[in-house]
């Protein structure tokens, strides 16, 4: 009987002509675009500006590249570090190993230094996002598919992944094929997120916090079937110790939350309309009205100051009479 199983690509990599287009790289790129239209979607409906999440992901998706691939080099150092290994390959991004848990967090500084600058709170920003960075990662998670790496256990399953490359300590065979499993789990982790903010109506971080809580507990079984090399504390991978760790902060953080921020933000973004085009239309409005305003306070100040004249002429001319009143009763006087 043949095995059903889940072919691996020939290759990562497809050449148009002189430009290498690396499958890994592409699904990062389509899971970005993903996260930032959902995100924006996401962030009018909360009574935000159209726009403003993409140039808030201006500063989080550097920040959160750069994080990743941080913590997958500082986590795997012997990958790069090591004798016979090039320090080089350790900017070779587009070849795997990106971290979760160091883009999340250095992606989140950046997120707050795009977020000081608009004035926008960041917990609302990152409820608004938590959906589309987990449709992301899931869409992220084919790239490892392209690289044939971060697969499971070996198992005889019909969905098992058959790897055909023997590089880097690799041995041909079929394996639990693990990005699929988190890719789908990512997929109803985004799913939840959506419904439960509709449902109690998250706000003030606690989207994003069960985003988080969600992706660790999946996170941590599927961490648990890898067999690829990784650094291991009383037993477990470092990557589990991390999942629980996280997982926790993110049920305290809902918690604590709920308690001191009941509720959702009702402004999330100052002179952001309902329909999310900004106040670009009331502004104008608001100039045109000004403009009037000082059209007619100038009218008034020209009325003012010609009453003003007037009033002078008028005070002259009684003088004038006066003073030609009292000429006349001193000439009958005389006379």
């Amino acid at each position: 009987m043949e095995l059903a199983y889940i072919p691996s690509p020939s290759r990562g990599v497809l050449n148009l002509g002189p430009i290498p287009l690396r499958g890994y790289a592409f699904c990062i790129i389509i899971g970005v675009f993903v996260a930032v239209w959902l995100g924006n979607r996401r962030w009018i409906a909360r009574g935000g500006r159209a726009g403003t999440v993409a140039d808030i992901s201006v500063w989080a998706v550097p920040f959160g590249l750069v994080g990743g691939r941080l913590y997958h080099v500082i986590t795997d150092y012997e990958l790069y570090f090591s004798e016979g290994r090039d320090w080089v390959d350790a900017f070779k991004v587009w070849e795997g190993g990106l971290g979760i848990w160091g883009a999340i967090a250095l992606g989140a500084v950046g997120a707050w230094i795009g977020c000081r600058r608009r004035g926008i709170p960041l917990p609302a920003w990152a409820d608004a996002l938590a959906p589309g960075i987990v449709f992301a990662q899931a869409i992220g998670r084919w790239g490892n598919w392209f690289n044939q790496e971060l697969y499971g256990k070996a198992t005889d399953l019909p969905w098992a992944l058959h790897i055909t490359s023997a590089t880097d300590g690799r041995v041909e065979g079929y394996y639990h094929p693990t990005f699929l499993y988190e890719s789908l789990w990512c997929i109803g982790v985004g799913f939840l997120v959506i419904w439960a903010d509709r449902r109690f109506t998250l706000g003030h971080g606690r989207a994003f916090a069960l985003y988080v809580a969600a992706y660790c507990v999946g996170r941590f079984w599927i961490e648990y079937l890898r067999v690829d090399d990784a650094h291991h504390v009383l037993g477990l991978r470092l990557n589990n110790w991390t999942a629980m760790v996280v997982f926790l902060l993110a049920v305290i953080y809902i918690v604590m939350s709920a308690r001191l921020r009941p509720g959702r933000e009702e402004v999330v973004e100052p002179g952001a309309d309902a329909s999310g085009e900004g106040d670009a239309e009331s502004e104008g409005e608001a100039v045109e009205l000004d403009k009037k305003l000082d059209e007619k306070t100038d009218e008034k100040d020209e009325t003012h100051d010609k009453g003003e004249k007037d009033e002078k002429a008028d005070e002259k001319t009684d003088a004038v009479l006066d003073e030609a009143t009292k000429d006349e009763a001193e000439s009958a006087k005389k006379g």
